[in-house]
């Protein structure tokens, strides 16, 4: 069983800017991936809450830093998604910029959940956000989601490749689906790693 209540998430706060951001104060673990790799329903299943984050048959929809209280002092992040989304290329650079130093400066970040489809996995931007994180000596676990998509031999081999590529102490990669919910109590398992004992609960 999880240590955290999740179902328990409450949306706290949009930021823009790195400037909204709450106080960079006690823990926090970011959520990231293309935007068509249905990050916003990843969030929602781990949390039980399927009104958490805004989901959209448009991809991109995730325009800023959604901030999400799980426990005193812990919060989830659903990072913008990348790679896909319709938007104007002076925004793209904007959120390559903030989302780079965010990785690089924010000391409450004790990981990050990177979403992948397990049909597609480590697209460029895929492999940037990776890049990022080994260079701000991030943790990193990758959602294979869309898992129900291909067979169980299939899956576990992707997921093998995957592993033996960012072979390391600090990556780890799991399937994930969120139509069959399988993946969601590992999931949270990590999760408890990150924000419970790095925030002494």
């Amino acid at each position: 069983m999880s240590k955290i209540n999740y179902n328990n998430a409450v949306f706290l706060l949009g930021a823009h800017t790195l400037a909204q951001c709450p106080p960079d104060q006690g823990v926090e673990v970011a959520f990231a991936g293309r935007s068509n790799v249905g990050k916003s329903s990843v969030l929602n299943a781990v949390t039980g809450n399927h009104r958490l984050a805004r989901t959209s048959k448009t991809p991109g929809r995730t325009q800023q830093l959604n901030f999400f209280a799980v426990g005193a002092g812990q919060r989830l992040v659903d990072l913008p998604g990348y790679g896909y989304a319709r938007v104007p290329e002076k925004i793209k650079l904007h959120w390559a910029n903030v989302m780079q130093v965010y990785f690089e400066t924010r000391a409450s970040l004790m990981g990050l959940m990177l979403i992948m489809d397990i049909r597609h996995p480590l697209k460029p931007y895929d492999e940037q956000m990776l890049e990022w994180c080994i260079n701000a000596d991030l943790p990193v676990h990758v959602l294979l989601n869309k898992a129900d998509k291909l067979g169980r031999g299939a899956g576990i081999k992707t997921l093998q490749i995957l592993k033996t590529r960012y072979r390391g102490g600090k990556f780890s990669a799991q399937l994930f689906s969120v139509l069959n919910e399988v993946g969601v109590e590992e999931a949270r398992r990590k999760l408890d790693e990150w924000l419970v004992f790095h925030g002494h609960v």
